[in-house]
């Protein structure tokens, strides 16, 4: 019996929403009372790492106790600035810590990277690997998403920084970018830019990405970005691409006024899939996991507007279905993980944000 299917207008948008009956799933809470919690990480022997927006960076026990982490960078907290992503590796040597923030002062700050190792409850041996080389005035739009790529490298998203968007279209500005670095903060021999232009781009045009998720099936590299009002996209990024901000854009300016008269542009790559009106997308992540099977290569996205989790269906690289699920969370959702056991892991935003697992009933 085929799923049956219904069009929802999505202002400029169609998609295609499927209703069928959602996964046997249970939610439970491990963690209550976060204070603006951003990302989670996890860590040998079951424990996890949260970065709360703050400044702080939390060790977290499956019975929901919090022991801050000391040794962390100091932080640029104001408007959208904070701790965001973190990520753990683990080695011979321990656990290695990837943590994002928001570095600098009102007149000059950026997106970084700090790298440290993990011993007990402390942060040693720590460095920034990365710290935007365009520094801004403003404290909103740094992206701030991480994911590990191959041959031990690192991308990190940027954002425009609000009053700068011409800069994501600039190959000499690191503002609204996806950067490419290795672990170690060197750069990588195949990015693609060199001279001049800034060598650690590995792709532009992008106002304020907050999602990005390799496919563990095939390498692909996805993102997915806010609009002003309207426009924001799921993107497959390619080595060297153009994603069209501000040139191209679904979205309009919060004035009512046009960013542009274009949605395409030549040269710009089109959007996976957009949503107009904005859902505020935050946190993604591509199921690959046993647990679930029948989210096998699906998408989670959080939505900070709608208060909900995204899953778009996806086959053989074409979203063919979007729904919302997990209904019972009813919350601003920050990020989405999933664990090597195939759980999925989601956390709420805002001064009493949630850690939530969703298990296999």
């Amino acid at each position: 019996m085929s799923i049956p299917r219904y069009l929802k207008k999505l202002g400029l948008a169609l998609a295609m929403i499927a209703t069928p009956a959602l996964a046997d799933y249970q939610i439970s809470e491990i963690a209550i009372d976060l204070d603006h919690p951003w990302s989670i990480a996890f860590l040998p022997g079951g424990d996890y790492l949260v970065t709360e927006r703050t400044g702080k960076l939390l060790r977290v026990r499956e019975d929901g106790s919090k022991t801050p982490v000391l040794g962390v960078p100091t932080t640029y907290f104001a408007g959208q600035g904070g701790f965001f992503d973190v990520l753990t590796k683990t080695t011979g040597l321990g656990t290695r810590v990837y943590l994002s923030y928001a570095k600098g002062k009102p007149e000059s700050n950026g997106t970084a990277i700090y790298a440290a190792d993990l011993v007990d409850n402390q942060l040693e041996n720590g460095r920034d690997i990365l710290w935007v080389r365009t520094l801004k005035d403003t404290p909103q739009h740094y992206g701030g998403r991480m994911v590990f790529g191959p041959d031990d490298t690192l991308f990190i998203t940027t954002g425009d920084g609000f009053d700068y968007r011409e800069s994501a279209q600039d190959k000499r500005s690191e503002l609204g970018k996806v950067l490419h670095i290795t672990l170690e903060g060197s750069l990588p021999p195949n990015n693609p830019f060199k001279g001049e232009l800034s060598e650690r781009i590995w792709s532009y045009g992008h106002r304020n990405p907050q999602g990005l998720a390799i496919d563990s099936a095939d390498g692909t590299l996805y993102l997915h970005e806010h609009g002003p009002r309207g426009g924001d996209e799921i993107n497959r990024i390619e080595r060297g691409g153009n994603y069209g901000w501000p040139l191209a854009t679904y979205g309009i300016n919060y004035s009512g006024a046009r960013v542009s008269p274009y949605t395409e542009y030549p040269g710009t790559q089109q959007p996976l899939h957009h949503w107009t009106p904005s859902i505020a997308p935050s946190g993604f992540t591509i199921y690959r996991g046993d647990l679930f099977p029948e989210w096998q290569g699906d998408f989670f996205v959080g939505a900070l507007v709608d208060r909900e989790v995204r899953r778009l269906s996806v086959e053989r690289g074409v979203i063919t279905s979007e729904t919302a699920v997990f209904p019972e969370i009813n919350d601003r959702i920050r990020d989405i993980k999933v664990d090597a056991a195939g759980a999925i892991y989601i956390i709420t935003d805002g001064a009493q944000g949630r850690l939530l697992k969703v298990d296999r009933n």
